[in-house]
């Protein structure tokens, strides 16, 4: 495995960002080098970019390679060589398919390799914060996934890392509904009544902790400065708005390891790979907003 890195001298007090190159058959080696182009990131840090060229990757597997380069990550981290991590995407399915079939993504194999039980997807964007309870499931199982704990330890960390990473001293965070309308007084399902209610009661020791609300509205509301955040409860509730204001410059930070870890909010894209057209913009959000972070650390 090869590390370009550009190391910082001992005069240097700047921070160092591994950067992961993600699936090397996908748009990650091209929103990389574009990134560390880009005069909104030229200075910021010293980057370290963990990946290999194409033939090498060829023969390794593109899966299998993609995870070595997160694996390599986690050893700089662990050994102090790095102060955060950003990550250019990679393919769940060639992952499982290259011999990990347990694999749901970067933020669940972070999260088991620090042994950290709280953990969360932030979705950043200029306006708009936005957490689900639950991640990479089927639809049809989230009703069952969902727990008061779940919501109300969801809602506790989105509130913890607003104050620690934005400086919020009194976030208010607005909590979705499940079903349509937030159920409707129990009319379309109850989980708001036996699950995301209880779960926003505790919460609301806080103070401004609001719901549950009904997702077809919340996000205006949001958008327009009445919340700080959004929980939502499952993936595409929250993430279908957010991709629509944010896609090219939205940015998934992970909350609750014990290190700053942020990606694009994008796939692989491996219809234009290696095109030269892929958009860097998600990443170099990515990687500002990493850089942003550490030294408010």
């Amino acid at each position: 495995m090869r590390i370009s890195k550009r190391m910082r001298t001992l005069r240097s007090n700047r921070a160092r960002i591994a950067i992961t190159m993600g699936d090397p058959s996908g748009i990650g080696p091209e929103v990389v080098l574009k990134t560390l182009a880009s005069p909104k990131v030229r200075g910021l840090a010293d980057f370290l970019v963990i990946g290999e060229t194409s033939s090498t990757a060829s023969r390794l597997g593109a899966g299998r390679a993609a995870l070595e380069y997160v694996d390599k990550a986690l050893e700089l981290i662990r050994d102090g060589q790095a102060d955060a991590l950003v990550t250019a995407p990679v393919n769940k399915a060639s992952i499982r398919q290259a011999g990990f079939p347990g694999f749901q993504g970067h933020t669940e194999y972070m999260a088991a390799k620090f042994a950290v039980k709280d953990f969360a997807m932030m979705f950043v964007g200029e306006k708009l914060k936005v957490i689900p309870v639950t991640r990479h499931v089927p639809l049809k199982s989230v009703s069952a996934i969902l727990t008061p704990g779940l919501i109300y330890r969801t809602i506790a960390l989105t509130r913890k890392s607003l104050k620690e990473y934005f400086r919020i001293k009194a976030p208010r965070i607005a909590v979705c509904g499940l079903n349509p309308h937030a159920g409707e007084m129990g009319a379309f399902g109850d989980e708001e009544r036996r699950k995301i209610g209880p779960a926003v009661k505790k919460a609301s020791a806080f103070g401004h902790i609001y719901g549950p609300l009904p997702a077809d509205a919340v996000f205006y509301d949001a958008l327009n400065g009445r919340y700080d955040a959004v929980v939502t409860m499952y993936h595409d509730q929250g993430l279908a708005p957010f991709k629509m204001l944010y896609f090219d410059s939205g940015v998934n930070l992970t909350l609750g390891l014990p290190f700053i870890r942020t990606s694009p909010d994008h796939g692989t894209a491996f219809d234009i790979a290696g095109k030269g057209i892929a958009d860097p913009g998600s990443m170099i959000e990515a990687v500002r907003l990493a850089c942003r972070l550490v030294s408010r650390g």
